[in-house]
């Protein structure tokens, strides 16, 4: 099938093509890393919270997705919103954003080097520039996908804007009953990612 193809295409020898090991601060502070994202599907967008159009319509369509996918393949999926703009997205500032969308999503933040880091990781054009001032404007641009990664930590597939939340969801409904390995599918609090691939239930 195209999509086994696609998800085995990306499991290459040696360094990932897209994703890889990041460190970052979620919205309550806490220190969250790549190896938090192990054991379920990550569905990863880069976004931030002063977009006035784009970033709210795509995280619209990402809590649909998130409740399509809960309803027929139980809790298997973390969904996760890096910012591209760390200068005025502070955890706080991601935690009341986020909340207008969905209470599962996860938000990151970090230093400007971390977060330029982690969009290097995953391909994701980055603009925001160092050392901004406080009041300080300037124009944020970024890549508009939705990355699902696999329990693993490897990426599966890119999903752009130009799929449906009923697409989307089907698209990872589908790598989901592709997968063979274990998956965790324990419930978590809100926005909370604790889960590694040691002990994941089966």
């Amino acid at each position: 099938m195209e999509r086994k193809r696609i998800a085995e295409a990306t499991k290459g020898v040696g360094k990932p093509k897209v994703g890889g090991s990041f460190e970052l601060i979620d919205q309550d502070g806490r220190r969250f890393t790549d190896e938090n994202m192990l054991g379920k599907y990550a569905l990863v967008y880069f976004g931030f919270t002063h977009c006035p159009d784009i970033c709210p319509e795509e995280l619209d369509k990402m809590a649909r997705m998130i409740d399509l996918v809960r309803s027929s393949s139980g809790a298997v999926m973390r969904p996760v919103f890096i910012t591209c703009d760390p200068a005025r997205d502070t955890p706080a500032v991601v935690k009341t954003y986020l909340q207008e969308f969905h209470s599962a999503m996860i938000g990151l933040t970090g230093t400007w080097e971390q977060v330029k880091a982690v969009c290097k990781a995953y391909r994701v054009y980055f603009s925001t520039p160092p050392n901004v001032k406080p009041g300080q404007d300037y124009l944020v641009d970024h890549s508009i996908y939705f990355y699902l990664m696999d329990p693993e930590g490897d990426f599966v597939e890119a999903i752009g804007r130009q799929h449906t939340a009923e697409q989307a969801a089907t698209i990872i409904k589908d790598h989901i009953g592709d997968w063979k390995g274990r998956l965790d599918k324990t419930e978590e609090a809100s926005g909370v990612a604790t889960s590694s691939l040691a002990g994941v239930p089966q």
